[in-house]
């Protein structure tokens, strides 16, 4: 396939036509950015939703339809032009405008006061570091999560307490699946043609919520990025899934053992390629971290130290990949070698979330991913 893709570069560099290939248009002669195309459709909600499905523009569940005077309503205080280009969303690279960015929220059914917090998460997704490009169109099951800090996400009630990675709160669930819905749409990861997930998550129809800062011992995520505590935030996270960890421990010792012991997993990303795993510890975990007198980088280095997994517990071939992957750190993978979760401590992301209970919450990360947090702007 590679060699394929070099004899076809060679080809275009040479001026020649590839069959079924058309021309990007050279930059004096690309055409203006024009406004969303409309369409004439029936004024009945079944042939709407068929229409939608027809297109692929949903995710599979039903959708508002997004008509002229919803869309409008949505950009009513915007600030900005409908035009106005907010970024380009891989892996088709189509242009995310203002407008376009707004219709989609609409058929998520979102209210106008969310959309500047979709609009941070497609900033924000867009970032290098984040690698959407290899998000979009991987095998692996990775969704976006999108974290809600700050004043914002309690006015707009983003979940941040009981049951807050589930079902129930309107903001959480719009706001989740209008970010999947502009990916989808305009950055052309359909699935089965260039989102190639194996198996997909729930968590690609929508996966959002707040931190439960009132609840946390340590300062909230934004603060410790360095934002003001009185900024709203949204943070985005290459989510590979969830996995529960209930322990009834009262001892901080034995609670980090068992949650280091569950973030060790030999199929990995994160081992292979260096991740940035993520805990959402429920309140009752926090306090007895915090009766212990543990700051959140004494929580980070102790995990990170007690996850260190021998290599021997992967395979041959997954060996390899580490030493592909990760050579400036390990030029050398035996069977011996204690592989680390990330590369460093502070890589390990804590927060506080959710209700009463003994659970808290390992989220491990795509591996090639970084999360990037972008400031709400006032539109």
């Amino acid at each position: 396939m590679a060699a394929q893709c070099v004899d076809q570069l060679l080809a275009l560099a040479r001026g020649a036509d590839l069959p079924g290939v058309a021309r990007r248009p050279s930059s004096d002669t690309a055409p203006a950015l024009q406004r969303c195309v409309r369409h004439e459709v029936s004024d009945d909600l079944e042939a709407i939703q068929a229409l939608v499905r027809e297109r692929r523009w949903g995710d599979g569940l039903p959708v508002i339809p997004p008509t002229l005077e919803r869309v409008e309503r949505m950009l009513a205080h915007s600030g900005h032009s409908p035009q106005t280009v907010v970024a380009s969303i891989a892996p088709g690279y189509g242009v995310a405008s203002l407008e376009g960015i707004a219709a989609n929220a609409v058929m998520a059914g979102c209210a106008p006061q969310h959309l500047p917090l979709v609009v941070a998460a497609v900033e924000a997704v867009t970032q290098a570091q984040f690698n959407l490009q290899g998000i979009q169109a991987t095998t692996n099951p990775v969704a976006v999560w999108v974290l809600v800090n700050g004043p914002g996400a309690r006015h707009l009630g983003v979940n941040a307490g009981i049951n807050c990675l589930g079902q129930g709160a309107w903001a959480s669930a719009t706001l989740g699946r209008a970010l999947r819905l502009v990916l989808q749409n305009v950055g052309g990861a359909l699935p089965g043609e260039m989102d190639r997930a194996t198996h997909g998550q729930p968590g690609k129809y929508t996966f959002c919520c707040a931190e439960n800062e009132a609840a946390s011992p340590w300062e909230a995520l934004h603060v410790e990025r360095g934002f003001r505590p009185d900024a709203t935030t949204v943070t985005v996270v290459g989510a590979e899934g969830t996995m529960n960890m209930n322990s009834h421990a009262k001892d901080a010792d034995q609670l980090l053992e068992a949650f280091a012991q569950t973030m060790m997993h030999p199929p990995s990303n994160e081992y292979t390629h260096g991740g940035e795993p993520w805990l959402i510890l429920g309140p009752e975990h926090a306090e007895v971290l915090k009766r212990a007198s543990l700051s959140k980088a004494d929580v980070k280095r102790a995990l990170w130290l007690r996850s260190r997994m021998p290599a021997g517990r992967m395979t041959d071939r997954d060996r390899a990949r580490v030493l592909d992957s990760r050579p400036d750190e390990f030029p050398r993978v035996e069977p011996d070698t204690l592989l680390t979760i990330a590369p460093r401590p502070e890589d390990i992301q804590v927060i506080v979330a959710g209700g009463p209970g003994t659970h808290s919450i390992y989220v491990p990360s795509f591996g090639n991913t970084r999360a990037v947090t972008v400031e709400v702007a006032s539109r």
